[in-house]
């Protein structure tokens, strides 16, 4: 579904991303995940086509994506941005219709179907009852969740997530991941980059580790969750147990306790622990 070789980009002349590889096979359910910094923001923009690279590859489907237009792009993405801010009083259902942008006749105007997909993606995240309030006028958490709507109402094949639920409660969190759980059950792709460590271990079926700008660690959440990991990734004394309801890994950081920085080689990872073979 998404290839990308040998990638560079960043901001002005700096790198944010340095050779990365990476492969997403269709109906995936992957977290993006490591320190501030990293680059998981700068590779999710980058796979959207909002940041130019500098070099290398990425191809969606075989076709590179910079010789698709933003229209087509569109088609088969959608996004929901770390951060979205809208100063104009758009009614909220307008604001989901713009998920069917892509999808317009030549004639222009929304048809029935656009907007029937626009209300059950209202629906479904469970803001049908701000559709016809302004967008300037509900809680932070309230337009996120608009914004999700917005994304489902593209019925693309891939969703990317950048931080989509970090402005809503813990309800909140498990309701919009349990719906992209069924979304991804029913043959979505998803790439989340994710700060929640424990949020991304009870979803995610792999995990992919950035560090510095590059993959460091790529491989299935079992395999790749576990104290030695994730210590050494975020500079953290981090001690691994199982949910006691789904036995997923979860973390929990020890206070006080000082983590004995070492050296950090940038190993060619799949599966496992980190190594220290390079790239």
């Amino acid at each position: 579904m998404i290839e990308i070789n040998s990638l560079f980009c960043g901001y002005g002349k700096k790198d944010a991303l340095k050779g990365v590889n990476l492969c997403l096979k269709q109906g995936e359910l992957t977290g993006i995940l490591g320190p501030n910094g990293s680059g998981k923001s700068t590779l999710l923009l980058t796979l959207a086509g909002i940041l130019p690279y500098r070099s290398g590859s990425i191809r969606i489907r075989g076709k590179e994506i910079s010789e698709t237009t933003a229209k087509d792009r569109a088609k088969l993405m959608a996004s929901v941005p770390q951060k979205t801010e809208i100063s104009f009083p758009f009614k909220c259902i307008s604001i989901v219709l713009m998920g069917r942008y892509p999808f317009l006749s030549s004639f222009g105007g929304y048809s029935k179907q656009d907007m029937d997909y626009a209300l059950y993606a209202m629906e479904q995240t469970e803001t049908i009852h701000l559709a016809h309030r302004m967008i300037t006028e509900v809680s932070g958490g309230e337009a996120q969740r608009v914004i999700i709507a917005r994304a489902l109402a593209q019925e693309s094949e891939i969703l990317l997530l950048d931080e989509a639920t970090s402005s809503l409660d813990v309800a909140r969190k498990i309701d919009i991941f349990d719906l992209l759980k069924r979304k991804n059950s029913n043959g979505t792709t998803l790439l989340c980059a994710m700060h929640d460590l424990n949020l991304a271990a009870l979803y995610c079926s792999r995990l992919i580790f950035l560090k510095n700008g590059r993959i460091i660690l790529d491989g299935t959440t079992k395999e790749t969750f576990n104290d030695k990991n994730l210590s050494k990734i975020y500079e953290a004394d981090i001690r691994v147990s199982r949910h006691p309801v789904t036995k997923s890994p979860q973390a929990h950081f020890v206070p006080g306790h000082a983590y004995e920085h070492q050296p950090f080689n940038h190993g060619s990872v799949r599966q496992g622990n980190i190594t220290n073979s390079q790239h």
